[in-house]
């Protein structure tokens, strides 16, 4: 889960604070000591960790904590407030050109994602009724043009290559030109990524960036690197002047220290995250929410997002119908399912309701196997017996348990829990019914 550890031993530190009705300064020091080791810990770097820790002290000595009636949530308030500045305060947006096309420009090292984030860019655009070109600049690395030309399908956006004989420069000042022609109204320009920086490499980009002048150069980290992603992010820039990163792997990354380092080391703003392998897992990323679910306050704002992108507001519309008539059946089911897939992991999910901190999931047992099982379940079943799972007897459920790869007892499970579900729906619809008729309170005219 994302800043699992860190978020862990900040809300241990902070809960110290709460039950107290009047805060010391030596209640604060060992509260910020702590802080100062849990960021240390997530590999924060230190200066950036110095700052942060003298800023929330400074601020929580004063007179608005000690005259609080609640001491404990202000200075936990002041912590959410330093962390969303810290990482940069408020979302930082893709700037694009007064007249098109929007060039941007992707750099990186080899290894952190930088073909498959310009796919997911390029999709991210897309939904935003942008029309994106990939363009493949990197010649060197063995198929890598070929695997842009796989994501560009995946993601349904055409890709300008000139194959790997031709200089990067002359294709990424070619790929200008083409996307006028075509109508391409942003240009995705995807370069050659090193094991380590080198001054080749620095010189060609340099190059790249002189011929095309591009409104944006996005670098892409990954996020598990920490310390080394910040030192890249600070040579990157001396050389480029990055505009902003995109920081991929933080769903993987349960320290956190490059996402609370960069921001303040060099000064530009993390502009996305990837959240998953998955084209659709690039998110925005905004400190402030980001800065919510670190202390365990949930970051609703997303989840809503997530839901209304992901979810098909009539298929929900015609469940709900079919739930208070309880007529809903396997293939609604299998349905609700796929839906609730396309919202992400559900450690992510569940992490972003106010209150679920990391402490209360770690009892949380999410297996993505039981989901995949009743999947599996419901697929072996006959399009009559998911319309109908009255006529599924004894013989059909060994056939179901066999085609499936389970059990008869994990059949009979699914079907007594479908059947229960049906029955509640049922009495809820009557007592809401009921509640119509008679009024608000049980009692006809209330």
């Amino acid at each position: 889960m994302v800043f699992e550890s860190l978020s862990e031993k900040l809300q241990n530190a902070l809960a110290k604070l709460k039950g107290k009705g009047k805060l010391t300064e030596k209640d604060i020091d060992l509260a910020m000591r702590e802080v100062r080791l849990a960021l240390l810990e997530a590999d924060v770097n230190f200066k950036v960790v110095k700052d942060f820790v003298k800023s929330v002290k400074e601020r929580a000595i004063g007179a608005e904590v000690m005259q609080s009636l609640t001491p404990g949530q202000q200075v936990i308030k002041i912590v959410n407030e330093e962390l969303t500045k810290l990482m940069g305060e408020s979302e930082a947006k893709i700037e694009f050109a007064s007249s098109p096309p929007t060039v941007i420009l992707m750099c990186g090292l080899q290894g952190a994602g930088k073909t498959t984030t310009c796919g997911k860019l390029a999709l991210n655009l897309k939904k935003k009724n942008k029309r994106p070109l990939l363009v493949a600049c990197d010649v060197y690395r063995p198929a890598a043009i070929k695997q842009l030309e796989v994501v560009g399908q995946q993601v349904g956006v055409p890709v300008f290559t000139m194959g790997n004989k031709i200089d990067p420069v002359n294709i990424a000042k070619a790929s200008i030109e083409h996307g006028k022609k075509h109508g391409n109204d942003v240009i995705i320009i995807d370069t050659a990524g090193r094991l380590h920086i080198d001054e080749d490499m620095m010189g060609e980009i340099e190059e790249i960036y002189k011929e095309v002048n591009p409104n944006e150069v996005l670098l892409v980290l990954d996020a598990m690197t920490g310390q080394d992603a910040v030192n890249v992010a600070s040579t990157f820039d001396e050389r480029l002047g990055i505009t902003g990163i995109i920081l991929t792997k933080l769903d993987g990354d349960a320290r956190g220290g490059a996402a609370l380092s960069i921001r303040a080391v060099t000064n530009k703003p993390i502009k996305f995250v990837g959240m998953g392998e998955k084209m659709d897992q690039l998110e925005p990323f905004h400190p402030d929410r980001m800065a919510s679910r670190i202390l365990g306050m949930g970051d609703i704002l997303s989840l809503i997002e997530k839901a209304q992108s992901s979810i098909d507001e009539e298929k929900a519309k015609e469940l709900e119908k079919k739930l208070k008539s309880a007529n809903f059946t396997f293939d609604d089911f299998l349905d609700q399912i796929e839906q609730m897939r396309n919202l992400g992991p559900l450690d992510q999910l569940i992490g972003m309701i106010p209150g679920m901190n990391s402490k209360a999931l770690k009892g949380l047992n999410i297996d993505e196997r039981d989901i995949n099982r009743i999947e599996a379940i419901i697929k072996s079943m006959t399009k009559q017996e998911r319309e109908n799972p009255e006529i599924i007897d004894s013989s059909r459920r060994k056939r179901i348990a066999r085609g499936s790869g389970t059990s008869v007892q994990e059949v009979n499970k699914l079907l007594k829990q479908f059947r229960e579900t049906k029955k509640l729906m049922k009495r809820l619809s009557g007592m809401e019914k009921t509640m119509k008729k008679r009024g608000r309170f049980g009692f006809p005219f209330f």
